[in-house]
């Protein structure tokens, strides 16, 4: 699956195009739209891989592709929401602790704080990955259904989260993005170079990923084919 992953893009004639696109809106995601566009284009290719469609998509549409976008940055928001209160809440005020401590000239107290620290960055570490391992899940549930409340349904979700195809998909999805981001961090020896490679490279290993999500996905929910997608001259003759 990875290896199929890698060469997704590579299915359309025009990917060296929808690179060039891609990797430029990553390097300018800073400006906060353009990440909009690349999520909603991430959804488009989770939406097609679901129903079997092995092209990918083009950018195309843009005022489509920034609202799934924008849908699907709100829904990664509220689930990385309560991880970050819960650091913090923690971290914050154990930081207190330890100025109140030092104020107090009290060691225990500013050890207690600095324990706190620690235990406050651990469970938010928990807690943000036990996040990011639903989003992709609740982003494909959203893009299946086009109900952007379905990316919050505990009853969908739940069967997909605890199965084995799903934490693989996961697995293999996160090992794609950290040896892209690897490969970037290496060649951030020369500056240039690694901003412009990583922009590229970390655009394609999503791609990739959410390839591997939504073959996932739609092998479990058993999603067929939706009436004139894929390749209609062959559906027309079945």
């Amino acid at each position: 699956m990875i290896n199929e992953s890698l060469n997704y893009l590579r299915n359309d004639e025009d990917w060296v195009k929808t690179v060039l696109i891609g990797g430029i809106l990553s390097l300018l995601s800073v400006l906060i739209v353009p990440t909009i566009l690349v999520a909603g284009y991430l959804v488009r290719v989770i939406r097609r891989t679901m129903h079997g469609i092995e092209e990918p998509p083009e950018f195309d549409d843009w005022g489509d592709m920034a609202v799934d976008g924008l849908k699907a940055m709100v829904i990664a928001f509220i689930y990385g929401f309560i991880p970050s209160l819960i650091a913090g809440v923690l971290v914050g005020g154990s930081i207190f602790a330890i100025v109140a401590g030092n104020a107090a000239r009290s060691g225990g107290l500013s050890i207690a704080g600095g324990a706190g620290v620690l235990l406050g960055l651990l469970v938010s570490f928990v807690l943000g990955l036990v996040a990011a391992y639903i989003i992709p899940a609740a982003i494909a549930n959203f893009a299946e259904t086009d109900q952007f409340g379905k990316a919050f349904s505990v009853g969908d979700l739940r069967s997909v989260l605890v199965s084995g195809k799903y934490f693989t998909a996961w697995v293999s999805g996160f090992a794609v993005i950290f040896v892209a981001g690897l490969v970037a961090s290496i060649l951030n020896a020369i500056p240039a170079l690694g901003f412009i490679a990583g922009g590229f490279l970390g655009f394609y290993a999503a791609v990739a990923a959410y390839y591997i999500i939504g073959n996932a996905w739609g092998e479990l929910h058993d999603v067929e084919m939706q009436e004139g997608e894929g390749q209609p001259d062959e559906q027309a003759a079945v």
